[in-house]
């Protein structure tokens, strides 16, 4: 009888030997007679585990790792493909304390389907949701999503059923939904992970969107470095095709929506969501001003409904389970789950999904464990390159969008990176500055020259040039760039710069009561 193992085609298993295990696992299972199926599930997102060996036992699944190619015979010695006892096993994989500790919505069929499997797909849950989407209306869809309080999980946090609304009252002979995955902040992850390991959830949510709001067509925009990402999507989608859960006559219902797939531009500012659509339509991809919204005209001028990866992929278990259900998790306007990516200097990363209202110190050391390095940890990044850095002292506010508003930070898509006490705050401010410079569309001057000032003013006021009237001329500037910019990419970089400068003063050469006024 044929034992079913499972290890990962995620990017980040791929990154430390998982194709290389899978190949010796195949081998050596063969030379001594053993019966194995070999399935290349997504990531759990235990990634301090990667490559993660999971062996089906009549008990559940048991985890192994993190394997080597040496590790195999081994594993193979000690009776792994009946759960046997090694140094590497981790136990039956769903009571390892980090992932028994989360809440996966989303996150549901991570590292438990065969990613490009529909059938594997609709035996967990699959398709529910878009089955329930097309008995009723899409104005009963728009409002289900209304109420379960989705928010955009791009870093907006714009309520996504209001966008919705929007799209679908605003009359046209053709609209468009966009997901919106080029995911190129630091430290983050989750898009990536639900496109190469639950492709079809994601396939999904935009299907349930475009019922919602009238459109045939869609497009998906990923990064161009996340080739497996490209690859798995554009695979799924003709799979999906072929099944007839998308194209010309979805489920036999007689509705159209066909999905294509595009690579980005490798443009950070890209990411932007009319950037994004210029780029989509050919076109450098330059910040557009608003009005009109995307919403309204949007792609080749077209009501277009635009949500990033995680948005959407929370669709379907809200039609399948409804809004009650999706929103009794949260706090606050915060409601749901949230993917948390822990990165950087610490321990234990990986991918935490969690309703919203967990705290910061509960994230570094329940589930992250501190830092590598095993220094005590200075500060913490949330939300992206141009998220604020969060000091100790406020790690136990919960996170919570408008919590986190309250103290001027963000919680942006959800990535966190760790540095220890030996990090560089004022360096890490000079990075935000010349980050914008080399990123910045150029279009509007705060931002294309603000950050170049920037970089300037942070160098002086490290070089100990005059350095309280560059501290001065630095919040100006920074002023200038929140207030005047076109988009986030010049507005939010004062983020990350004026956090370091208020909670870290002696990393500028001062003392506390030297840096002046705080970031509100």
């Amino acid at each position: 009888m044929s034992t079913t193992v499972y290890l990962p085609r995620d990017s980040a298993a791929l990154a430390v030997g998982a194709d290389l295990v899978a190949r010796r696992l195949i081998d050596d299972a063969a030379a001594r007679g053993l019966d194995i199926t070999l399935v290349r599930n997504g990531s759990r997102g235990l990634f301090w585990l990667e490559p993660l060996l999971e062996v089906a036992t009549p008990a559940g699944r048991v985890a192994y790792g993190p394997i080597t190619v040496d590790d195999v015979p081994h594993l193979l010695d000690a009776g792994v493909l009946h759960g046997g006892e090694h140094p590497l096993r981790q136990g039956p994989t769903e009571q390892i304390p980090y992932l028994a500790k989360q809440e996966r919505l989303t996150f549901a069929r991570m590292g438990i389907t065969d990613p490009l499997s529909i059938a594997d797909y609709e035996a967990h849950d699959g398709h529910a949701g878009l089955r329930r989407a097309l008995g009723i209306a899409g104005s009963a869809v728009v409002e289900e999503i209304t109420q379960s309080g989705l928010r955009g999980r791009g870093g907006a946090a714009f309520p996504a059923g209001i966008k919705w609304k929007t799209v679908r009252d605003t009359p046209a002979a053709q609209k468009y939904v966009v997901c919106n995955a080029d995911e190129g902040d630091s430290g983050t992850y989750s898009d990536r992970m639900v496109m190469e390991g639950d492709p079809f959830m994601l396939i999904e949510g935009m299907t349930i969107a475009a019922l919602a709001v009238g459109a045939t067509q869609g497009y998906i925009y990923i990064r161009c470095e996340y080739p497996h990402a490209v690859a798995t999507m554009r695979e799924a989608v003709r799979r999906a095709e072929a099944a007839g859960v998308l194209g010309a006559d979805i489920l036999g219902s007689g509705r159209a929506f066909h999905l294509h797939i595009r690579k980005a531009a490798g443009s950070y500012v890209c990411g932007e969501e009319t950037a994004m659509l210029e780029s989509l339509e050919g076109k450098r991809g330059i910040v557009r001003a608003k009005p009109p919204l995307p919403a309204v005209a949007g792609l080749f001028g077209c009501p277009t409904a635009i949500n990033n990866v995680i948005t959407l992929a929370s669709v379907p278990i809200i039609l399948a389970r409804g809004a009650a259900f999706y929103r009794d998790h949260g706090v606050g306007r915060s409601r749901g789950t949230l993917p948390i990516q822990l990165a950087g200097n610490i321990r234990r990363g990986g991918l935490v999904e969690k309703a919203f209202g967990i705290t910061l110190r509960e994230l570094l050391m329940d589930f992250g464990g501190g830092t590598a390095s095993g220094r005590p940890i200075k500060a913490v990044q949330v939300g992206g390159p141009l998220g604020a850095y969060v000091p100790e002292s406020q790690w136990d506010i919960p996170l919570d969008y408008d919590a986190y508003a309250a103290v001027g930070a963000v919680v942006g898509h959800g990535g966190i990176v760790v540095h220890d006490d030996t990090a560089d705050l004022a360096r890490l401010a000079r990075h935000a500055m010349e980050f914008c410079a080399l990123e910045s569309c150029g279009k509007c001057t705060p931002c294309r020259i603000g950050s170049t000032r920037g970089v300037e003013v942070i160098d002086r006021i490290i070089g100990n040039q005059s350095r309280t009237h560059q501290i001065t001329l630095l919040r100006d500037l920074c002023n200038t760039m929140l207030h005047g910019s076109l988009c986030a990419m010049g507005g939010m970089t004062p983020y990350p710069v004026l956090s370091a400068l208020d909670h870290y003063p002696e990393d500028f050469g001062l003392t506390a009561p030297d840096a002046g006024a705080t970031t509100r």
